[in-house]
């Protein structure tokens, strides 16, 4: 992957889901860095196995992500301590936008947004629920857990300064259902933005289902391969564009760049059981892109070091972009 820093309307964005911080402890992230080993010195390889704590795991994240050049990046599963790690992290060039998924402030996963200052402006963000009541904290009947969208309208701060936006979701792991509502939901914001801003709408997330088999609606929905189920009448009146844009959908973005600029790592999600068991391995984390903008080149990243740490259970997506 390349990025042409002379051109400002070119630019990366990434979608991660961090896995949760399940092993919580008080080490602070200035004690981490403290607790670095000497770059020189050869470590064991494949030393460790199975999941380490977030205290562990968090500098690969940051890292990786800054080395890579991203401007906007989703995560999933983030709880609020790795919010703040990861703003720590990330340093002073670094806004980010979120909430709770529980109530809508702190409690519960995050789906939050982070973004490079120097290279995007904020202009406006909001969060709505995948749910049956969108506009207040819920959780879908059936579903295994509150579920949410970060919606975020950004401005390039260099050349056209042009306006795109970027819609953040996690959807549920046990309702089907949920995921198709939650995804028509999606697919109804994405079009109004693309209407009301003229310009690039994206959605980065975790879909927790894959884009083939009995439990693709979701992906099938976004992508227009199927309709979209019904949804909150207040949220579908709210954001109608009426007869503008009638065949809007979002496109996946690994299949529009050019073949040659497509990683050959496929899956996405790889659990904590290491390269040697593939069982669970699967593509469910996507970067959806709408047809007016180009794309040159699409990443699956690592998340194993050489000392043998997942920095999750995931791996980060990346995408290239032109605008």
């Amino acid at each position: 992957m390349h990025i042409d820093s002379l051109d400002p309307t070119n630019f990366r964005i990434s979608t991660y889901n961090l896995r949760y911080d399940s092993m919580p402890d008080n080490i602070t992230v200035s004690q981490s860095i403290s607790a670095l080993g000497n770059p020189l010195v050869q470590e064991t390889f494949l030393g460790l196995s199975g999941e380490q704590p977030w205290s562990t795991r968090r500098l690969r994240v940051s890292e990786h992500l800054l080395s890579e050049g991203t401007i906007i990046s989703g995560f999933q599963e983030a709880l609020v301590r790795q919010v703040t790690d990861l703003a720590e992290l990330f340093g002073d060039d670094w806004g980010w936008i979120g909430v709770g998924r529980d109530d809508g402030v702190e409690a519960g996963e995050f789906s939050p947004l982070f973004y490079k200052k120097s290279a995007v402006k904020l202009l406006s963000n909001d969060t709505f629920w995948l749910s049956l009541t969108p506009f207040e904290p819920s959780k879908y009947p059936g579903a295994g857990s509150f579920r949410l969208c970060t919606v975020a309208n950004f401005s390039l701060t260099t050349g056209a300064k042009t306006k795109f936006t970027v819609l953040n979701t996690h959807l549920d792991d046990q309702s089907d259902m949920q995921r198709q509502v939650g995804a028509s939901l999606i697919l109804t914001r994405a079009r109004y933005e693309a209407v009301r801003s003229r310009g690039p709408v994206f959605v980065t997330g975790d879909f927790n289902s894959p884009s083939t088999g009995n439990s693709s609606g979701a992906y099938n929905i976004i992508t227009g391969a199927i309709p979209p189920v019904a949804i909150n009448a207040t949220f579908a009146a709210k954001y109608n564009v009426g007869n503008q844009l009638p065949d809007f959908k979002m496109l996946d973005l690994r299949g529009q760049a050019p073949r040659q600029s497509v990683s050959n790592n496929f899956a996405t999600y790889t659990g904590f059981n290491g390269p040697a068991d593939t069982s669970v391995w699967q593509r469910i984390d996507f970067i959806f892109g709408g047809s007016n903008l180009g794309w040159y080149a699409y990443k699956v990243g690592s998340s194993l070091s050489d000392d043998g740490t997942l920095a999750s259970d995931h791996r980060p997506v990346f995408v290239d972009v032109a605008i």
